[in-house]
């Protein structure tokens, strides 16, 4: 059999980060709840996962200020325009990429709009079309899918963090269908399927996830069979 092989390249909510209460560490939803092996487990035994998700990433974005414990998971760590080549290489060869990114992109700090992320989501599809092979393999490159995530919710742990980060999530649908149809890229707007309905106004609840795993299954299925 000629198995498919599907790269998940997103942040948090593509790891699986349980929502949880403010001042608390949380776990991982498990596989069977997980979008990403939700959406394999859709697709059937003739594909391989690979999940490639990291808390706190961003598009483009080197993030110093993010609050975690250890210093080595800060600045360019975050920042997945730098780790997208390597990881692609690494994980050779692939069918299918689907980027979910941007979320994080939106905190206060960074002072970005819809639009601008919807480029920077573009910057990484650029990277993934230029990975021609990885290191001296005869591997094509893979076809690509973005997602654009749903609109946050509400009820924020650190409201100044994400301060107007909710109006402008808003516009990641639209501002990423239009930037996939200029480059003739597939897309799929989660919020059309799925609200951001986790207690800290971030993350997603179990049957958003395996709602979402569903929904991008349908989509990545028609692009691996070429329609």
């Amino acid at each position: 059999m000629n198995r498919k092989r599907v790269l998940v390249f997103g942040d948090s909510n593509s790891w699986g980060f349980v929502p949880c209460a403010a001042n608390q560490t949380t776990t991982r939803y498990d596989t069977a709840t997980r979008w990403p092996s939700v959406m394999a487990a859709r697709l059937g035994s003739g594909v391989d996962l690979v999940e490639e998700a990291l808390s706190g990433r961003t598009t483009d974005l080197d993030d110093l200020q993010i609050d975690l414990p250890s210093a080595h998971l800060r600045g360019a760590t975050m920042n997945g325009a730098k780790l997208l080549p390597a990881i692609l290489a690494s994980h050779l060869p692939l069918d299918l990429v689907i980027i979910m990114l941007g979320t994080n992109d939106l905190k206060t700090r960074f002072n970005r709009n819809a639009h601008q992320i919807a480029l920077a989501v573009l910057g990484l599809a650029r990277l993934i079309r230029e990975c021609e092979g990885g290191v001296k393999t005869v591997y094509p490159t893979p076809k690509i899918l973005l997602v654009a995530p749903p609109p946050l919710g509400t009820g924020f742990h650190d409201p100044a963090e994400w301060a107007g980060s909710r109006e402008k999530s808003l516009e990641l649908g639209s501002a990423f269908r239009d930037a996939a149809a200029v480059a003739h890229l597939p897309f799929l707007a989660a919020g059309k399927f799925i609200t951001t309905d986790g207690m800290d106004g971030i993350h997603l609840t179990a049957e958003a996830q395996v709602k979402l795993g569903e929904a991008v299954a349908k989509k990545a299925s028609l692009i691996l069979q070429g329609v």
